[in-house]
């Protein structure tokens, strides 16, 4: 069987601009797109993103230590 390769395209969302913003870089786009972010329903508030922050490590097995949670779901919460 021959070997099949493709390009995937460059990504084009970012993430917003805030404290916190390089932890979240860090950490959440190593794993899937600024869009999963993006696409979350605006102005959740700080429990709902600690949730979805505590499902990626539960879940997913987020390698994210606990200051780096802390200030994910800070950057998340006030800037999503």
């Amino acid at each position: 069987a021959e070997t099949l390769t493709y390009s995937l395209p460059e990504e084009t969302a970012t993430l917003r601009a805030g404290p916190g913003q390089e932890t979240a870089q860090n950490n959440c786009v190593a794993c899937h797109s600024v869009d999963y972010i993006e696409r979350q329903p605006p102005k959740m508030g700080r429990a709902f993103w600690e949730g979805v922050v505590k499902k990626m490590i539960a879940s997913y097995h987020a390698q994210i230590d606990e200051p780096d949670a802390a200030a994910i779901v800070d950057y998340l919460a006030a800037t999503y």
